[in-house]
């Protein structure tokens, strides 16, 4: 039996003067693409100005597939956000065994956003949408960027 596969999204928000997040998680179901359950979850669309979708990773988690995207801006922050802690970090521990036993949420958060801070220079779409969320954009660039797959701390 195949595993079942989940669409987690990290949605973003900046929050006086924080860079915060929280997160929404899904059953992928037949027929329907990951792009577009991340999507509903996050209740984006193209009039919210702005928007911006992005997968960042995958893991196992309770033998489970998870799927996880950026999403930002997130429509709801008054949810209970949680600040992202830039220090969080997971990684597997072995050349041969790349993927952690665990993997803590917050370590997700900040691997997404750090991910998105380098895409906000090298990604033509990525950098399209900046302008249009300066303050939360500002919070993002301040990271050290790093390249998806890289869950440990860039070098600063």
């Amino acid at each position: 039996m195949p595993p079942t596969v989940a669409v987690e999204v990290v949605l973003l928000s900046e929050q006086d003067g924080r860079l915060c997040y929280r997160d929404l998680r899904g059953p992928l179901v037949d027929g329907l693409h990951p792009d577009d359950l991340a999507r509903r979850l996050a209740g984006l669309t193209l009039c919210v100005p702005g928007a911006l979708l992005h997968s960042t990773s995958w893991r196992m988690d309770e033998g489970a597939v998870v799927l996880t995207y950026a999403a930002l801006p997130d429509l709801d922050p008054g949810a209970r956000p949680r600040a992202v802690r830039v220090d969080a970090m997971s990684g597997g521990g072995h050349p041969l065994t790349p993927s952690p036993h665990t993997v803590d949420l917050d370590a997700v958060a900040v691997h997404a956003c750090r991910h998105l801070a380098m895409l906000a220079t090298t990604d033509e779409t990525v950098e399209g949408v900046v302008p249009l969320l300066p303050g939360l954009w500002e919070l993002l660039r301040k990271l050290p960027p790093s390249p998806a797959g890289a869950l440990g701390p860039a070098p600063l």
